[in-house]
C-alpha cells in the first residue's frame, strides 16, 4: 500500500472512532501508537474532554508536545490534561502503554504536529541540551534505571502587570499543588512591571535551574534592586538576557509606563555572577551611561552576544569595551541607536580587532557616525573574515567612505546581508534625499562593489528622518539586489 493510501486509511479510521467517543476509548488499550498522533490532535481540537483525558493516561511516547495546537489556551481541555496527569502520578503501578516522562506546553511551529510523529519527537527542541538534561533525558526513557523520575511539565509565561492568563494560572496552582510528584519548567520567562511577590511565587513554583531566558525591563519597584539581584543569583543555569528599557516594554504590551521621575532615583542594579550567560541584550536602558563597566564586570564566561540599543553611553563606557575579557570570542554586536558621533570610536575599533575571528554580525545602525569616525574603524573590517551580516544604516557616510568601505570588505565572502546608507551627496541642502541622485548613487556603488568581489543582498537606505515617501518601518528601504540591478 503506498503511503498516500496508508495515511488516507488512518485519518478514515481516526473520523471513525472520533464519532463513537466511547468505542475510542476503550480501543485505547489495543490501538496502534502511530493512531495516537492524529486522534488526539482530532480529539484536543475538537474539545473531547472525556477523549483527550484518557489519551493523555494511555500515551505511548515518552513526550506529548502541546504548544501548537490551537485550543491550547482552553481551559477545560487543559484541565482534562492535568487530570490525566494526576491519575498517572498518584498510581502505584502505572499502565501497561504509559510511557509519558515530558507534557511539553511550549511554542513550537504549527506544523509540528502536521508531521507523522508529531508529539513524539525530542530532538525538535530549538536548544542544545546541556550534558546534565541529556542524561536526564535517557534516564527517563530507561525504566530499567529504578529510579521513578518526576513528571516533567514545560511551559513558557509572559507576566506584564499581575495578569497572568487563566490557564497559566491554574497550570502554575495545579504544579504547586503536585511539587513533589511535578517538576514545572519554563525555558523562558517574560517579567514586565510586574508585583515582586507576584514574580517571587512564579519562581518558587518553578525549577530554576531549567530557566535559561529570562526577560526583564528596567524598571523595578522602589526597593526592589536586592531582590532583582538575588532573583538573578538563582538562576545558574540563565544563558539569555534580554533587559528591555521603558520604551520597549510599552511598545510590547499594554502596560503602563512607570514614572520615570522614580527610574532616575534608584540604584545601578547590581548583577550577580552571572555563570553561563551568554546572550546579553541590554535595550533602552536608562542607567547603562557610566556604568556599563560595573555590569559586565559581572560576567564569568564569553558572551557570544552583546546587544546594546538605544541607550547612551559615555566614552569611559565605550572605553572599557575592548577591555571586557569576556567580549573577546562575540560572534554578534549590536550598538544601533547607540549616539557616538560625540565620542572617540577608536575602542570600537580595537574591540573589532579582538573579536575579528569570530564575529559573524555587527551591526551600527543609527549611530550618527562622522565621516571621520567611519573611516577609523574600516581598516578592521577586513580582519573580520567571518562576517555575515553588516548594518551600517542612518550614518553620515560619503561616497568616497563607502568605496573605501567596499574595498576594505573585498575578502569578506561570507557577507550575505548588506545595509548602508545613502551617501551623503544623495541629499539636498535641506536634509531631503533626491530621488534621481540617489539612484545614480547606487548604481555606481554597485558597480564598483561588483568589480571587487560578488556580493549577495545589498541595501541602501535614506534615514528615517528623511521626507515620508522614502520610509519604510524605521528606514527608507530601496533595495539593491545585484544580480537584479533594481533600486
Amino acid at each position: 500500500m503506498s503511503d498516500l493510501a496508508q495515511d488516507t486509511s488512518l485519518q478514515q479510521a481516526v473520523q471513525w472512532l472520533l464519532k463513537d467517543e466511547a468505542l475510542a476509548i476503550s480501543a485505547l488499550e489495543y490501538l496502534p501508537t502511530e493512531f495516537f498522533p492524529p486522534l488526539f490532535k482530532e480529539a484536543f481540537t475538537g474539545r473531547q474532554t472525556n477523549l483527550v483525558r484518557a489519551m493523555v493516561a494511555a500515551w505511548p511516547f515518552h513526550r506529548l508536545s502541546m504548544g501548537a495546537l490551537p485550543t491550547i489556551s482552553h481551559m477545560e481541555t487543559l484541565k482534562a490534561v492535568l487530570d490525566a496527569l494526576d491519575f498517572l502520578v498518584t498510581q502505584k503501578v502505572r499502565p501497561r502503554r504509559w510511557k509519558l516522562q515530558v507534557l511539553d506546553l511550549q511554542k513550537v511551529h504549527q506544523d509540528f504536529w502536521d508531521e507523522q510523529t508529531g508529539g513524539i519527537d525530542v530532538s525538535y527542541t530549538p536548544r542544545v541540551l546541556s550534558q546534565k538534561e541529556t542524561t536526564e533525558e535517557q534516564e527517563e526513557q530507561e525504566p530499567e534505571c529504578g529510579v521513578k523520575q518526576p513528571l516533567r511539565v514545560l511551559a513558557d509565561f509572559d507576566l506584564c502587570g499581575e495578569h497572568l492568563k487563566e490557564t497559566d494560572k491554574y497550570l502554575l496552582k495545579w504544579a504547586r499543588q503536585r511539587k513533589g510528584s511535578v517538576q514545572l519548567c519554563c525555558r523562558e520567562l517574560k517579567i514586565r512591571e510586574s508585583h515582586v511577590y507576584t514574580v517571587i511565587g512564579i519562581l518558587n513554583i518553578l525549577d530554576r535551574d531549567r530557566l535559561q531566558e529570562l526577560e526583564l525591563n528596567s524598571w523595578w519597584p522602589q526597593g526592589s534592586q536586592a531582590w532583582f539581584a538575588h532573583c538573578l543569583g538563582q538562576l545558574g543555569n540563565l544563558c539569555k538576557l534580554p533587559v528591555l528599557g521603558t520604551q520597549q516594554t510599552a511598545l510590547s504590551g499594554n502596560c503602563a509606563l512607570p514614572d520615570m521621575k522614580k527610574c532616575v532615583t534608584e540604584p545601578v542594579p547590581q548583577f550577580p555572577n552571572l555563570d553561563c550567560l551568554q546572550h546579553l541584550y541590554m535595550n533602552g536602558i536608562y542607567f547603562l551611561k557610566d556604568n556599563l563597566e560595573t555590569l559586565l564586570r559581572c560576567l564569568k564566561t564569553p558572551l557570544e552576544t552583546l546587544s546594546i540599543t538605544h541607550s547612551q553611553l559615555s566614552q569611559a563606557d565605550l572605553n572599557h569595551l575592548p577591555l571586557s575579557l569576556n567580549l573577546h570570542q562575540l560572534t554578534h554586536l549590536n550598538l544601533s541607536s547607540v549616539v557616538l558621533s560625540c565620542l572617540s570610536t577608536g575602542p570600537l575599533r580595537l574591540l573589532l580587532e579582538r573579536v575579528a575571528a569570530t564575529l559573524k554580525t555587527l551591526e551600527l545602525a543609527g549611530c550618527r557616525m562622522k565621516v571621520s569616525q567611519l573611516s577609523a574603524i574600516l581598516p578592521v573590517l577586513s580582519q573580520c573574515t567571518q562576517l555575515t551580516k553588516i548594518n551600517f544604516l542612518d550614518n553620515d557616510i560619503s561616497m568616497a567612505v563607502l568605496r573605501d568601505l567596499f574595498h576594505h570588505t573585498a575578502n569578506l565572502s561570507e557577507l550575505l546581508l548588506e545595509m548602508y546608507p545613502a551617501p551623503l551627496e544623495s541629499y539636498d541642502d535641506t536634509g531631503h534625499v533626491l530621488r534621481d541622485r540617489f539612484a545614480q548613487h547606487c548604481s555606481e556603488l554597485m558597480d564598483i562593489l561588483r568589480a571587487i568581489r560578488q556580493a549577495k543582498s545589498v541595501y541602501f537606505a535614506a534615514g528615517a528622518s528623511l521626507s515620508p515617501e522614502f520610509e519604510c518601518d524605521k528606514h527608507a528601504c530601496v533595495p539593491s539586489r545585484c544580480h537584479k540591478d533594481q533600486f
